[in-house]
């Protein structure tokens, strides 16, 4: 190869992983901070990322031990941002900045992995139109461990394609340390186990490739193990889940149905294992894994396996660089090309409601920073305070100076104090006589329509509001009700 073609293939390669990388970051730097509005799951990850290791280690022991380790490593993140650059960019950004970053490396993966699977133009397809997937974008804007979990699983697929093609022992290394961080970080990242040996059994490779992916599949799940067995100890924490939601499940079925579609594209593949081999299987197995484990015990929410789209992005980058190959054809296939490809260039244009809706607070299911405000508008010095169900009490954790100068009537300890995520309460006895002490209270709970909790706390919240406090004002914000009750006659100023 002479020099001039060397730097031409080069900058070809450059433009593979820099078009995906930079499309990515792009659109996860649109609108990251989404009006100022945390939802509550985020809202968990700053408190517990806040807290010092040792307290930090003491709630795992009780709570939540499954993000144990993303938790730590937001704790590290935080000591130098919150130092150097939350005064200018907010702690919306501090919560989501990584996952940007995350989802931009898993492009760069996505690119890579379709080079090597069919070819550059393939590369380039698949990872641009996995940035422009709308589910992964909402995850990019996420302070959660998902968009990590996503990008260690492109590379790990990435090492497990390279493996394949010239086993080394540093790669098989590789691979299983990084499925090993993935699960550690969510157990059910272990889902994509199954998919990678399906890929290694359809591609026929010898056998001591098998031998060596099962070593790495069971190293894997034994360095698992002792997490998975401690984590069933909190396994009520998940009991909020019932059957999957029907908007995830049709978002799984459509790209499922459009993957196969273009899984029966003709492509070419470069190695061992074929595209279908890999692409397909991370596409399907996840999901239908954890949808049949479902049916023991509800467990399905599309971000437990959000890199399943990681195949279909693949499988559609592969065909659309497919549909734009410039070759020597017909005009009618000229045409057919062509609509194909004005048809892929409008899908963007479709998505984009969904994606502007993605970046506003009403695309999750409540706002803290907004209730805190509205809290803070309606209560005054010396009200009581109740949150109901007590889990909402972590709408205080991203601003407590909202909910200063109010007494919450119920807690006991605190949630760093007691090493838990929401705090403890007290009896429904001793909760019911400091309420009827109280002339105002205001209440922090769920919107009508959700369950309510019958434990002797909450009982005795709702009984005693209901006998002896009448509403004096109620304010409705994203994801929650503000309500100001109040004991005969003290509805006055503020209500």
């Amino acid at each position: 190869m002479s020099a001039a073609a060397g730097r031409g293939a080069r900058v070809t390669r450059g433009v593979v992983v820099m078009l995906p990388a930079g499309l990515m970051l792009l659109l996860g730097a649109w609108g990251i901070r989404r009006q100022g509005a945390i939802w509550r799951d985020e809202a968990v990850t700053y408190d517990m990322a806040h807290r010092s290791l040792a307290d930090l280690g003491a709630t795992l022991l009780h709570v939540d031990v499954v993000h144990g380790l993303y938790y730590a490593l937001m704790h590290l993140w935080f000591a130098g941002y919150d130092v150097t650059l939350r005064g200018a960019l907010g702690d919306a950004v501090g919560l989501r900045l990584p996952s940007v970053v995350a989802m931009t490396v898993a492009a760069v993966g996505v690119a890579l992995l379709g080079e090597r699977l069919v070819g550059r133009r393939a590369g380039l397809c698949a990872g641009c139109t996995f940035a422009l997937i709308p589910v992964v974008q909402q995850y990019a804007q996420e302070g959660r461990s998902y968009a990590t979990v996503c990008a260690l699983v492109v590379w790990a697929s990435y090492l497990l394609v390279l493996a394949a093609a010239r086993p080394r022992r540093g790669l098989w290394v590789g691979y299983t340390a990084l499925m090993l961080v993935a699960c550690l970080l969510h157990e059910f990242a272990s889902l994509a186990l199954p998919a990678h040996g399906a890929a290694v059994v359809l591609a026929r490779l010898p056998r001591r490739v098998l031998r060596a992916w099962l070593l790495c599949a069971v190293t894997t799940l034994a360095g698992l193990a002792p997490l998975a067995v401690f984590s069933t100890r909190q396994s009520a924490q998940i009991s909020w889940l019932m059957w999957p939601d029907p908007v995830q499940l049709l978002t799984f079925a459509v790209l499922a149905v459009l993957g196969v579609a273009c899984a029966r594209v003709r492509v070419r593949s470069r190695g061992p294992i074929g595209l279908r081999a890999l692409a397909v299987p991370l596409l399907l197995l996840p999901t239908l894994l954890l949808l049949l484990l479902s049916h023991v015990e509800p467990a399905y929410v599309d971000r437990y396996v959000l890199y399943y789209v990681v195949g279909f992005a693949l499988l559609a980058g592969a065909a659309l660089a497919r549909l734009l190959r410039p070759v020597g054809e017909s005009g009618q296939t000229r045409g057919r090309r062509l609509r194909w490809a004005v048809t892929a260039g409008l899908v963007p244009v479709v998505l984009l409601p969904v994606n502007v809706h993605l970046r506003s607070p009403d695309s999750r299911v409540d706002d803290v920073t907004a209730i805190a405000h509205a809290l803070g508008e309606v209560a005054e010095p010396g009200d009581g305070l109740l949150f109901m169900p007590s889990r909402r009490r972590i709408w205080r954790a991203t601003l407590p100076h909202e909910f200063r100068g109010l007494h919450d009537l119920a807690l006991v300890k605190s949630p760093s104090a007691s090493h838990t995520l929401y705090g403890t309460e007290r009896s429904g006895d001793v909760i019911r006589d400091r309420m009827l002490a109280t002339r105002r209270i205001v209440v922090a709970g769920d919107p009508d329509g959700q369950p309510v909790d019958d434990n002797d706390q909450e009982i005795a919240k709702r009984s005693t509001l209901r006998t002896a406090f009448t509403i004096c004002h109620t304010v409705q914000v994203r994801g929650a009700r503000i309500t100001v009750y109040g004991r005969p006659g003290a509805c006055g100023g503020g209500g």
